[in-house]
């Protein structure tokens, strides 16, 4: 089986909140992206910048920022007329995806959420079996790093 160029797992998060405030708040998103990487046991090499965006309506108005990690990045975009945000975390160090989400939506008091995790990467192989097989190989040897660590 021909072995894939990993370049890491890829987490996807689309959530809702009531709590809206907390998704205009730029210091409380600048402080999630200053802090989270050190608690996901990853490498902050910027500080991160997080701006206000006013869009034509107040729908479309919201925060975004991102933070560069040795690892690759952290974003988020908030739309808190909506009472909606998305954050990407991509990682080539193996991570906890549990951990990630769970504290996402207690950071963000999250009342309904979707999540992604894809498994970034080249030559990925074509046949569905042999894609399993790989995906499966590739998390057990994930756990088992994150299990000695």
């Amino acid at each position: 089986m021909k072995k894939i160029f990993e370049a890491g797992t890829h987490l996807v998060l689309d959530g809702f909140t009531s709590n809206t405030s907390l998704l205009q708040d730029l210091d409380r998103v600048r402080a999630f992206l200053d802090e989270y990487p050190d608690r996901m046991h990853m490498t902050k090499i910027m500080p991160p910048y997080v701006f206000r965006y006013q869009g034509d309506t107040s729908q479309e108005s919201g925060l975004s920022g991102i933070v560069i990690i040795a690892e690759s990045h952290i974003s988020i975009h908030t739309f808190p007329a909506k009472g909606y945000l998305s954050v990407d975390v991509f990682s080539c160090k193996p991570f906890d995806i549990e951990e990630a989400t769970q504290y996402l939506v207690e950071y963000f008091h999250l009342s309904d959420y979707q999540r992604q995790v894809l498994d970034r990467g080249v030559e990925y192989p074509k046949e569905l079996g042999e894609s399993i097989a790989l995906v499966y190989e590739d998390r057990l040897e994930n756990l088992e790093r994150m299990a000695s660590t």
